[in-house]
């Protein structure tokens, strides 16, 4: 499905919900929280220059001295998911929605790989939670309606084997391939690999 992507724009958005959301200590502990920040960012810097396998392995060093670190774990996820490791970004994005319910980007995340397998329904029922955390996230709601799309597509395609004669299926069905074969200006970049 062409317009689901893993925006960058949730990465930076986690990261300053997640970083704001930690207490600020008021004494010169306050190094590690700045430190955090710059692994995070040369996580960050170096996979989109390139380098994921050093990326991961900067993260997973991290992530061995603070594992509940959201952060982190979102960056990872988008890196494994980047680096077309599906099902380890699956299971990272799954246990992150576990333990932070109130976060939709984790959602919208899980249910873009969903998607990405074909499995329209579990997607669905995912940005559905990303919506219900969230209500005034925009590209849940975007994906959410590419995900109506394509389970429209595919009941008209079942119905179509039934009532192969039925012209207006086929003029469902072709409005919908239409819809997705147009690429809107906001998905023209690689998934979370551009900024907007």
């Amino acid at each position: 499905m062409a317009f689901f992507r893993l925006p960058i724009t949730i990465a930076i958005w986690a990261a300053s919900c997640c970083v704001a959301a930690q207490p600020v200590p008021t004494s010169p502990a306050a190094v590690p929280a700045a430190s955090a920040t710059s692994v995070i960012a040369e996580v960050h810097r170096l996979h989109y220059a390139g380098q994921s396998t050093a990326a991961l392995a900067k993260a997973d060093a991290y992530l061995a001295t603070k594992p509940r670190d959201a952060q982190m774990r979102f960056l990872k996820g988008v890196i494994l998911a980047d680096s077309q490791r599906n099902g380890e970004a699956i299971q990272l994005f799954q246990k992150l929605v576990d333990d932070y319910p109130d976060l939709a980007e984790p959602y919208n995340n899980l249910a873009a790989l969903y998607a990405a397998e074909g499995d329209y329904t579990r997607a669905r029922t995912t940005l559905e939670q990303a919506v219900r955390a969230n209500p005034g996230y925009a590209t849940a709601h975007e994906n959410l309606g590419d995900v109506y799309a394509a389970l429209a597509s595919q009941s008209y395609a079942r119905a179509q084997k039934f009532e192969p004669a039925n012209g207006a299926l086929e003029s469902k069905l072709a409005l919908v391939r239409e819809l997705f074969r147009r690429k809107p200006e906001t998905a023209a970049q690689p998934a979370s690999g551009g900024s907007k």
